[in-house]
């Protein structure tokens, strides 16, 4: 209800529409259209993808929901009202077609490694935070969770370790081995190439041309499903994103006791490891156990094959569900202790003369820059120390200071940003798996020093739409016989920059995290979450204890309502907004007056309309919630204060 809201309305005339807002509102037209075509080239009636090819062994259930991952995110940020229902039917069918093919029992991964579930989950968790309300989505969200709690039919969990028993796990409890076409590790596996040696100490297996060797490739084959197919990983840490998914709807304490039961298991082990998390345990619980002692080396873990990029962003997931769980930050040091280690170990150096695992990304998102020397850091570590130096990833830091507003989190961000050899203000065309990768110019224009930000981001995206589209156009592919990453390489709907300057976000972490924005939005009206029809928003400032908006109805005939929440749980409160206003115009003690400014529009016979000056004024809050009213052709600033963390997360509904 928003009848007892505390209320601003609008009376700041519009007059010429700002270009942000203007591209805005045409990037969800946009994102409308094409989410349409995407559907009608490459799904079938019941939601599922076209596709008639073989099924992996364990690889690839992943890339089937990844195709969608975003558009119930666009749905809550304003998309099609009709987009939601696309997203759940598309869940639905994809879900059926896996079942199918073997990867899923009960609508969830048989098993396998949380680095790729934690991606096919992401479609799951925003569509069960867009419609609370859905009786069987809820009723998943908690059988879900439930397959990891301890006392679980399926044994994933051991309590007596605080152990998750194997890097593949799911419906079917501990899944022990690798995928099967990894039985034979040989060096035909051309893509895992630039990963290196999955294990360091396989007899007669010390550079990857001796995996040519077809005994030598079954010798690293069944090291891995011995030493990388049993014990716990790091990455398992997403897993934590279940339980608080299903701890969301109702804040039943047995979501929630286990996840930060599991976490503070990977905290004490980082502790006792120097402050250095590991990456695998052991089935008896002891670090290194199945890797001679080695703190690194399990699946997906600081070694092999992607490192930081695997760890760090599991631990990030983690401590963000912490804050999420507790409204504390005492636990965040699980996500700062990867990023802390690979920091102390940075160089300097350019990225087009650097030997790195995944030099393609920072080509897109350096451009000219690649060749100029920058911080770099180590993504790995074997035998012989840390290697495969690469620029560090913004977005881990930046959810760290989003979920918690340390200021130690800043000065991390702050730091990377003095020692970077690049200027962080230019937007580049592209996009990447993520959806990510320009939180670089987004901190410049929250930082005062990037204006021209808003109106290049949004272009940026709106080519990217069109870019997709020409794809989807231009596509002659089999489509029953194509790569399972096809679709998620077309996928033209995009929300980094509508996360970023509606709602003060960054993209949401990918390999598993939720997805707590600063600012949610709800129309009021038809009482669904995002931006009403016509009207745009601008964060310009974003931080724990304050955030300031601009809001502008480009309509010409219609007022719109929309309700602004403190945190996508309501997780936060706003204790009081200064509202811009007509500084002729009186207020009341809760509520901006809609009374139109004087002399404008003034007289008909004029060449130009008069000035407008405006003033603010404040209005009391005390709440998650306030109403903005806005007239046709109006707009506000709001500056709005807010104490993070005041309530108690949870999934919610207008």
């Amino acid at each position: 209800m928003t009848d007892n809201l505390p209320r601003v309305v609008a009376d700041v005339p519009l007059g010429p529409p700002p270009a942000w807002a203007v591209l805005q509102r045409r990037l969800f037209d946009a994102l409308d259209e094409a989410w349409r075509a995407f559907a009608a080239r490459y799904c079938e009636p019941d939601g599922r993808l076209t596709y008639h090819g073989p099924a992996a062994s364990r690889d690839g259930a992943d890339d089937f929901y990844e195709a969608f991952f975003n558009w119930p995110t666009l749905y809550r940020l304003g998309g099609a009202d009709d987009l939601l229902d696309a997203a759940k039917h598309h869940w639905e069918g994809v879900t059926a077609q896996l079942t199918e093919l073997g990867y899923l029992v009960d609508e969830f991964e048989r098993g396998y490694d949380w680095f790729h579930q934690g991606e096919s989950l992401l479609l799951f968790y925003e569509i069960c935070a867009a419609d609370p309300r859905d009786a069987a989505f809820r009723e998943r969200a908690y059988r879900f969770a439930e397959l990891y709690l301890p006392g679980s039919p399926t044994g994933n969990y051991d309590p007596a370790t605080d152990t998750i028993r194997a890097p593949h796990n799911g419906a079917c409890g501990p899944r022990y081995g690798i995928n099967e076409e990894w039985s034979s590790y040989h060096a035909g596996l051309a893509s895992m190439r630039p990963y290196g040696l999955p294990l360091p100490d396989v007899p007669g297996v010390t550079t990857w041309a001796d995996l040519e060797d077809p005994d030598k490739a079954a010798r690293m084959g069944a090291a891995m499903r011995e030493r990388i197919g049993r014990g716990d990983v790091a990455v398992n840490l997403a897993a934590t994103s279940l339980a608080v998914n299903a701890w969301l709807y109702g804040h039943e304490e047995r979501f929630g006791a286990w996840a930060l039961r599991y976490i503070d298991a990977w905290r004490r082990r980082a502790e006792d490891n120097g402050g250095i998390l590991p990456d695998n345990v052991g089935p008896s619980g002891k670090v290194g156990e199945l890797h001679g002692g080695r703190w690194y080396g399990g699946n997906y873990g600081w070694l092999w094959p992607h490192g930081i990029y695997s760890v760090g962003a599991a631990a990030a997931v983690a401590a963000v569900n912490t804050v999420l769980l507790t409204g504390t930050t005492d636990r965040l040091d699980i996500g700062r202790g990867p990023l802390d280690t690979v920091l102390r170990h940075g160089v300097r150096g350019a990225v087009t003369e650097t030997e790195m695992s995944i030099r393609d990304r920072w080509l897109a998102e350096l451009g000219e820059d690649a060749s100029r020397p920058t911080l770099l850091v180590p993504n790995r570590h074997g035998d012989a120390g840390w290697f495969d130096y690469q620029p560090p990833q913004l977005g881990l830091p930046l959810w760290l200071w989003q979920a918690g507003g340390d200021p130690a989190d800043l000065e991390r961000i702050e730091r990377i940003r003095r020692e970077s050899g690049y200027d962080w203000r230019p937007v580049r065309h592209f996009r990447n798996k993520e959806e990510a990768g320009h939180e670089a110019p987004w901190l410049a224009y929250l930082r005062g020093e990037n204006p021209g930000y808003p109106e290049a981001m949004l272009t940026a995206a709106l080519g990217q739409v069109e870019r997709r589209m020409k794809l989807i156009d231009a596509d002659r592919a089999d489509l029953g016989e194509i790569h399972v990453h096809h679709w998620q390489r077309l996928n033209p709907v995009l929300t980094e920059a509508l996360l970023q300057l509606t709602t003060g976000t960054p993209q949401v972490l990918y390999n598993g995290g939720l997805l707590p924005t600063r600012l949610a939005y709800f129309d009021a009206e038809r009482r669904r979450p995002g931006l009403p029809p016509d009207v745009a928003a601008l964060v310009d400032a974003s931080r724990p204890d304050r955030a300031g908006v601009e809001l502008v109805n480009l309509g010409l005939t219609r007022a719109r309502r929309l309700v602004v929440q403190a945190g996508t749980y309501a997780e936060h409160a706003f204790t009081a907004v200064s509202a811009t206003t007509v500084s002729a115009t009186t207020v009341s003690a809760t509520t901006v007056s809609a009374t139109a400014g004087p002399g404008y529009p003034g007289d008909p016979r004029a060449y130009t309309a008069p000035e407008v000056v405006t003033a603010r004024r404040e209005v009391a809050v005390g709440g998650p919630r306030l109403e903005v009213v806005l007239p046709p052709g109006t707009r506000v600033h709001l500056d709005l204060r807010m104490t993070p963390h005041a309530n108690r997360a949870a999934h919610n509904h207008l």
